[in-house]
């Protein structure tokens, strides 16, 4: 007697439209996609209409100029995906920067003194920032321009008084100058085009800021403080330790870019910097994150700072009045929160 045995019937294949449909969806959900298709048009006007801007000469000027405000915006990137605001970030890298060159000069110390003072000025700025936020509930925005004010004032008084200029003493001859600059500002050649060195830390940070975001504990901190803060603190997450800790993440990004402007330039202008805490912002928003914290991507403000630093030069290699470059900034930053819209309604829809 014989059996027979039947195969079961086979699995229905998946619908290949679905699996598209599921693939673009998660696609769209990425907060920094909006931040690349922008970057990759700007891209491409200026390399159709500046000739000037093509050269690998040009890109590397451009990446410059892109890490010198992608660093900072690394931190105010996290800061804000927290669900605060920073507005004392642009003055805290030119007040870092003075602490150290002040220091080292007015002391006669080694260089290296200099910096490490600042860096403990920073972090303290910072903590002070976020303790004062967390403390007394006053929104950061209003904190933080206290603050700005005050670092402000201080950075022309202080300056003033003790150099009798506003600008800093050249600290180019005082023992550690030399092995500072080859840290925070050298620079390095390949094919025969100069590479600065800020390029290569701010790809450390962006990928250590993406890692922290996203594969460690920290980083679900951060995003659920930014969802909901009475939420987050009823399921034990240490509310006023990660924002504190974000505010002093921000003055440590503005100490190391302030450390680079000192030792590219050898003095400072107390002066500077006012204004640059709205182009990290910018960055940030452009690259994904909300004003309302939650969400966002340390990738995403790193191509804003990209598409700040292809603006930035691809004016001047066009031939275009330097004028309206805040205009564009202006208009790139809403732009980019309609098409982030945009592009969040399409991924919902498309569940």
């Amino acid at each position: 007697m014989t059996t027979l045995q039947t195969r079961p019937a086979p699995a229905p294949a998946p619908d290949e439209r679905y699996a598209r449909r599921s693939l673009l969806s998660r696609l769209l959900t990425r907060p920094e996609v909006g931040a690349l298709v922008g970057a990759i048009v700007i891209y491409l006007v200026f390399f159709a209409v500046a000739p000037p801007f093509r050269p690998f000469e040009s890109l590397s000027s451009v990446l410059y100029v892109s890490s010198t405000f992608g660093i900072p915006a690394v931190a105010v990137a996290l800061l804000m995906i927290g669900g605060e605001f920073d507005l004392s970030a642009g003055v805290a890298v030119t007040s870092s920067a003075l602490v150290a060159s002040m220091f080292s000069y007015q002391f006669t110390t080694n260089m290296w003194i200099g910096v490490l003072v600042s860096l403990a000025v920073a972090l303290a700025v910072g903590f002070i920032n976020g303790l004062l936020v967390v403390k007394t509930g006053i929104p950061s925005f209003l904190v933080t321009l206290g603050t700005f004010f005050m670092l402000r004032g201080l950075n022309l008084a202080l300056t003033r008084s003790i150099t009798g200029n506003v600008a800093t003493n050249d600290v180019s001859n005082i023992d550690g100058f030399n092995s500072a600059r080859k840290v925070f500002a050298s620079s390095f050649s390949v094919g025969g085009v100069s590479i600065r060195i800020t390029l290569l830390w701010w790809i450390l940070f962006v990928i250590i800021g993406t890692y922290v975001l996203l594969r460690t504990r920290i980083g679900n901190w951060i995003f659920a403080v930014g969802g909901s803060a009475p939420s987050s603190r009823a399921v034990g997450v240490p509310v006023a330790r990660v924002k504190i800790g974000l505010f002093m993440a921000v003055g440590f990004m503005a100490w190391f870019t302030g450390m680079h402007i000192l030792f590219a330039f050898n003095t400072v202008q107390s002066g500077v910097g006012i204004g640059n805490e709205f182009i990290y912002i910018v960055a940030a928003v452009v690259g994904g994150c909300l004003l309302t914290g939650g969400y966002g991507s340390v990738i995403g403000a790193a191509i804003g700072a990209f598409i700040f630093g292809m603006a930035n030069q691809g004016i001047v290699y066009a031939g275009w009045n330097p004028d309206w470059f805040y205009f564009f900034l202006g208009a790139l930053l809403l732009g980019a929160i309609l098409l982030n819209s945009f592009v969040r309604r399409r991924a919902e829809a498309m569940r």
